[in-house]
């Protein structure tokens, strides 16, 4: 069911209350630290484990938003891998056309964000160097054996690698997309850079963090309105 903002918001605040402080002290400090300057995009990956670990990484890190495009390869989620932490993100999938990745790019262009391809292969900026103060910025990372596919690389508007010193030539993907996020993450906190959600997304997820932290949400939802129908 769709609510106004101020209904919305009267719904949240009457949700908490079902909550203990401490509970509802972290579910906001949590959503301070919300941000969608950033967004992973997770390209064909067919190891369900690393890329479960990359959801787990983000939400970790407070990025939001998870985009998964599913060429040749679909995602299911492990879950003894996610440990929960999916049902606190926004996952995006990109399945039901002829080209996935287009699709994602196109989407993400629209929300003004900087396509970012990470390879070891392609010259680009390393990722210690990686300036966010141009723009919001969604990184992709390719499958295991292949890395990005050659339609990103040729969309891509940046290019982003991780400095190696040894023989090995790439990281595992989940250990790739760890280091970047935790680096990118640091430089939001480093910069002027308005990295945090606007009122409306900072109300939205609330909303949507509360239905999912509390037992029986639609029958309290029920309840509230049925008592307050002045806010129907």
């Amino acid at each position: 069911m769709e609510f106004t903002p101020e209904i919305r918001n009267s719904i949240s605040e009457h949700l908490g209350s079902f909550l203990g402080d401490e509970r509802i002290g972290i579910i906001k400090r949590v959503l301070s630290n919300r941000t969608r300057y950033i967004t992973v995009c997770l390209e064909d990956i067919y190891q369900s484990q690393n890329a479960s670990a990359v959801l787990r990484s983000a939400e970790a890190f407070g990025l939001q938003d998870v985009h998964i495009v599913e060429n040749a390869h679909s995602f299911s989620i492990n879950p003894d891998v996610v440990r929960g932490s999916d049902k606190w993100l926004t996952i995006h999938r990109y399945d039901s056309s002829a080209c996935p990745t287009s699709d994602a790019i196109g989407n993400l262009k629209s929300k003004g964000y900087r396509i970012v391809a990470t390879s070891p292969h392609v010259d680009g900026v390393a990722l210690e160097d990686f300036d966010l103060t141009k723009g919001k910025a969604a990184v992709f990372f390719g499958n295991e054996h292949n890395g990005v596919s050659q339609t990103l690389l040729d969309q891509a508007d940046e290019f982003l690698y991780i400095p190696m010193y040894g023989f090995t030539e790439s990281f595992n993907i989940s250990v790739a997309a760890a280091m970047t996020i935790h680096t990118l993450r640091g430089k939001l906190s480093e910069q002027n850079i308005d990295w945090k959600l606007n009122d409306e997304e900072h109300d939205e997820l609330l909303y949507s963090w509360l239905n999912k932290a509390v037992k029986r949400p639609e029958l309290i939802i029920k309840r509230f309105l049925e008592e307050n129908s002045c806010l129907k």
